[in-house]
């Protein structure tokens, strides 16, 4: 079954980090990643940008494009890990590998009803 690891903190305690405070956490959490690749558990991960750079689309019809996430949290989605496990309570220990890793942040471990891979997606600069 895949389940989404979510990773949420405080942004502003992200951008304060040092170039190196933040090389540091992800070294550790390049470990991690590292052993669930290898266990054949780790899908797609990823680390997100800053929520002033994101928009939200609400509203019937077409929609509205709005700036901004607007969620009544403290935290803000910083990333999210895809995982493979029989049960839960492996998605539940691979997050708490990451936490030991980044003991600050808060891991929601939510099941997916459907996992489409997509087509692999390269790097484009832009125009």
């Amino acid at each position: 079954m895949y389940y989404a690891i979510l990773a949420y903190h405080q942004e502003g305690v992200v951008q304060s980090w040092t170039e190196e405070e933040d090389q540091a956490l992800m070294t550790e959490l390049l470990e991690v990643n590292d052993r669930l690749v290898a266990q054949k558990s780790l899908g797609p991960a990823a680390r997100l940008g800053p929520t002033e750079g994101a928009v939200t689309l609400r509203g019937q019809g077409e929609g509205m494009v709005i700036d901004g996430p607007f969620a009544e949290t403290k935290e803000q989605l910083l990333g999210l890990y895809v995982v493979d496990f029989p049960t839960i309570e492996g998605a539940i220990a691979a997050a708490r590998d990451l936490r030991r890793a980044n003991p600050t942040a808060v891991y929601e471990i939510r099941p997916i009803l459907l996992y489409l891979p997509g087509a692999s997606l390269e790097s484009r600069a832009e125009d």
